[in-house]
């Protein structure tokens, strides 16, 4: 297996040849979600009927741009400070976020599958379109991580915000179907995510994109902060010249995108400026983005729906380009490490573009 949970753009001499994560967790065992996984009341993160705050009252579901402004920090970093703890597959904690995901996708008007797979068991909501029901958009992040590291951004900050755009998003009616999804085993090589997939496409599912997150907690605007493999000017050359004129600052989120998905995160691109964002695209040429040449830009969950020609993007902060304690290397993967109020740009941002995604219009 190798390590699925990096961004890490490049060319044939820079693929990398990586030992797995971590032991295979043990096979999960279905459990039903319970009160007792979520964060207290005290955290301002939990369901709006225990908080006597209804979401509907308080958020206008009329545009896209007024959903994106309806993501609430705190909510988000409630969950995130809940999830950050080691929690590799079969542990006790890996066992509270996927009740977890669970809960709060029930308690937000989702149908909840419990997708049990060979090894793991992936969290599945999903709420029908009002008309074109069978074209489903997915929004998704991974809930595991390494033995013995707390995994704050990777993936803690992903599932974190799959848990606010899911609660946003759940406010609003839309003519597609949307699937919120907290993915198990990326890092034993995407297993969760290819299991869906496969599972999907079989049973005649017509997703239309997937928005991936992974990693979109850390931000450091020193220059000189964000650095991209030998090789990375040859297939983004525009990119690169973006980055020499921002002096390397690590202050944007990198938007990696097959070609044919560039239409649908052309939105993403529009929104960000009015959220504050800096965001680079990085568009795959459809001959590459299966290509061994090119595994590092396919290390996460996004790659899954690339391999059967489904548009994907992977929303994400390039990990260690940027952030040294990625798997815990030189210290702690922490909260108090992160920028909220980065990824709460990066949260606000997909919601409008994936409101768009579900056929609301701007």
């Amino acid at each position: 297996m190798f390590r699925a949970c990096v961004y890490v753009p490049g060319l044939a001499a820079l693929v990398l040849a990586l030992p797995a994560c971590g032991d295979d967790g043990p096979a999960a065992e279905t459990s039903a979600a319970t009160e007792s996984s979520a964060p207290t009341s005290d955290s301002g993160a939990t369901d709006d009927a225990e908080t006597g705050e209804t979401g509907e009252s308080s958020c206008p579901a009329d545009s896209p741009r007024a959903l994106g402004e309806c993501v609430e920090r705190e909510r988000y970093l409630a969950d995130l400070e809940f999830i950050a703890q080691p929690r590799e597959p079969g542990s006790p904690h890996w066992q509270a976020v996927q009740d977890l995901c669970a809960q709060r996708f029930a308690e937000y008007g989702f149908e909840v599958d419990l997708h049990t797979y060979a090894t793991g068991v992936n969290v599945v909501g999903r709420k029908l379109g009002s008309s074109q029901p069978n074209e489903q958009i997915v929004v998704a992040a991974h809930y595991d991580h390494l033995v013995g590291c707390e995994g704050a951004d990777d993936n803690a900050s992903g599932t974190a915000g799959v848990l606010e755009a899911a609660r946003v998003l759940s406010q609003a009616e839309f003519p597609r179907t949307l699937i919120v999804a907290c993915w198990d085993e990326e890092e034993d090589g995407l297993l969760g995510a290819e299991a869906y997939v496969d599972a999907a496409t079989s049973n005649g599912g017509q997703i239309l994109f997937n928005w991936n997150f992974e990693m979109i907690g850390y931000r450091d605007d020193a220059p000189d902060s964000q650095t991209v493999p030998d090789g990375f000017e040859l297939l983004f050359p525009d990119q690169v010249q973006e980055l020499e004129a921002n002096q390397y600052r690590g202050d944007f989120v990198a938007v990696v995108v097959d070609e044919a998905g560039v239409p649908e995160v052309e939105p993403f691109m529009t929104y960000a400026a009015g959220f504050g964002l800096s965001a680079v695209l990085l568009p795959v040429p459809a001959d590459l983005k299966n290509s061994p040449l090119l595994a590092d830009l396919r290390r996460s969950d996004h790659a899954a729906f690339w391999e059967v020609d489904i548009p994907a993007v992977m929303l994400t902060d390039t990990s260690n380009f940027r952030y040294a304690n990625y798997h815990c290397q030189t210290g702690e993967d922490a909260v108090e490490l992160l920028d909220h109020d980065f990824a709460t740009s990066v949260l606000a941002t997909t919601v409008a573009a994936t409101a768009e995604s579900l056929g609301m219009t701007p």
